[in-house]
């Protein structure tokens, strides 16, 4: 698994951290993804699966702007 860690834009509340993560946590291939501060996702993946795209595009799907940190 590997691991990486996303910059969120746009995020004012813990509710939308919650949202972001449950989506991430929805994806096959993601094993953890944990809130580590209000903006900001660690989310650990296998990259035989997902690639870091996919992980900031599920986020953008969202509504929020996103980028690797």
């Amino acid at each position: 698994m590997n691991r990486v860690l996303i910059g969120v834009r746009g995020v004012d509340q813990k509710e939308q951290m919650e949202k972001i993560v449950l989506a991430l946590s929805k994806l096959e291939g993601v094993g953890k993804a944990v809130a580590t501060s209000l903006g900001q996702v660690e989310v650990e993946y296998d990259a035989h699966r997902l690639t870091v795209m996919d992980l900031i595009r599920t986020v953008r799907e969202q509504g929020f702007l996103a980028g690797m940190l």
